[in-house]
């Protein structure tokens, strides 16, 4: 209503998202506003073991932006904000609380979040079912298309998406759906505010020029064993040894145990090469920053973008084959930055020089919309036919990792069966044919498992007795 006061509301729920908002509004981003309050989400799996943003050094030059800190764990305590929303019918009752603890009145409020698809954003989209929403994004996951089908009464609110320019040239899907239009974060404006955060950061003991290695937390997701990865860090060790570095910095998850620091000390002894581990919580921008590393190796993590498209540093990739085979389902959200990683960086492990050249621009966008109409077809339907074009072209060994058969197979796109077969998976007799086909394959598979079963013994005669 005009004349109202207007109060901004910016979730964070990490310092790398926390120094975006900085950026954006110190380049102009946003319209004036009576208030503007930093809302602070803790969603680690135990937030109570696990400092927050609001504590991570730096913070405080941050916090200069706006006119007050709010804590939505403290809000819905003792609910966990990952896995809590309102009830539709307690939406109004949220508001008139919210309005109340926070002194909002009756003030206009306007929504700045990230990861709308989940809580806690998604969960304060609904306690404010008239506040128009801006995005801005959470890393290279906002290149792939919305995880899930939003609520047209949460998604037709989002005004934009603020973010990164972090793959050059390349627009993201997140929310196109409702038509929304990607805005970026002038990237001077970004590398000021991590320029900021490097200065107050604690003294780095590394040594300048090393290799980086990039930890991530991904047996906590469940897409590799603990196993598994603590081999994908070591070969990330062996890797940057096999270049010619004697020098390894890593920087592991703030959630990894602390076992898998003592494996790469282990192995580096080995190997002859000298080993920093960063225990102190920081951004990797920042790490660049001070320590200017002669290389950055990791998985799939957004920091390898951040070195290359912002620091201009020297970047390889471990391990994005396996996960590309890994990710399940096939719309799992992490598809998308794991892909763009594999396409765009060359192998750690693969000698020098001999990587294929990344795919051009256009080659890259018709990447991104093949592999986003495959995740997500009844979402975004118009890009089936850009999704036909690139698999058509470019589908071949190199790109087949992208996309798994039987996915290719239930949307009839190209490259699900050989193309003298092309016509099967539209034709609905042999589609009948088939459907039946497995369920005789049922119906035997269950006999023979029931012929396998030891039979039950027979239960003993009951015995009579003459009176």
């Amino acid at each position: 209503m005009p004349g109202r006061p207007r109060t901004q509301i910016f979730l964070a729920s990490t310092l790398y998202g926390a120094a975006t908002l900085a950026a954006a509004l110190d380049a102009g981003c946003f319209s004036p506003a009576g208030r503007r309050l930093l809302l602070v989400a803790n969603s680690a799996a135990v937030p109570e073991t696990t400092p927050s943003l609001d504590a991570a050094p730096g913070f405080e030059l941050l916090r200069e932006r706006f006119d007050g800190v709010l804590s939505w764990n403290e809000t819905i305590s003792p609910f966990h904000p990952s896995g809590w929303s309102p009830r539709p019918d307690d939406a109004p009752l949220w508001e008139r609380h919210l309005r109340l603890l926070w002194g909002l009145g009756s003030d206009d409020v306007e929504l700045v979040v990230e990861s709308l698809q989940v809580s806690p954003a998604h969960a304060l989209a609904l306690c404010f079912p008239d506040a128009p929403l801006d995005v801005y994004a959470d890393g290279l996951m906002s290149y792939g298309p919305t995880r899930n089908k939003l609520d047209p009464l949460v998604g037709t609110r989002v005004r934009r998406l603020l973010h990164l320019d972090l793959v050059p040239g390349l627009v993201p899907l997140l929310l196109t759906e409702f038509g929304v239009e990607a805005e970026l974060v002038p990237t001077e404006a970004f590398t000021a505010v991590l320029g900021e955060l490097a200065a107050a950061a604690p003294e780095i003991e590394a040594p300048a020029g090393a290799a980086l290695l990039l930890g991530q937390y991904l047996s906590a997701l469940d897409i590799l064993t603990p196993e598994e990865e603590e081999r994908l860090h070591l070969r990330m060790l062996r890797g940057a040894a096999g270049r010619g570095h004697r020098a390894v910095v890593f920087k592991p998850h703030p959630s990894a145990p602390a076992r898998w620091s003592r494996m790469l000390e282990d192995e580096a002894e080995r190997l002859g090469v000298e080993l920093t581990v960063l225990d102190t919580p920081m951004l990797a921008e920042v790490v660049y920053q001070r320590a200017r590393p002669a290389l950055v190796a990791g998985c799939y993590s957004t920091a390898l973008l951040t070195a290359r498209a912002l620091y201009g540093l020297p970047v390889a990739r471990t391990g994005t084959d396996l996960l590309l085979e890994r990710l399940t389902p096939y719309q799992n959200s992490n598809r998308v930055p794991v892909t763009l990683v594999d396409a765009l960086l060359p192998d750690l492990e693969a000698p020098e020089g001999s990587a294929a050249a990344p795919p051009a621009g256009g080659e890259l966008t018709g990447l991104l919309a093949a592999v986003g109409f495959a995740m997500q077809p009844q979402i975004y339907p118009a890009l089936r036919e850009a999704a036909e074009r690139y698999l058509a072209a470019h589908l071949d060994a190199r790109t087949r990792r992208y996309f798994k058969r039987r996915r290719l197979t239930a949307l009839a796109l190209p490259g699900a069966v050989p193309s003298q077969l092309a016509f099967l998976p539209r034709n609905p007799t042999v589609r009948k044919v088939a459907r039946r086909a497995r369920a005789v394959q049922r119906r035997l598979a269950r006999k023979a498992l029931r012929a396998t079963k030891p039979a039950k013994p027979a239960k003993p005669a009951k015995s009579t007795v003459s009176a």
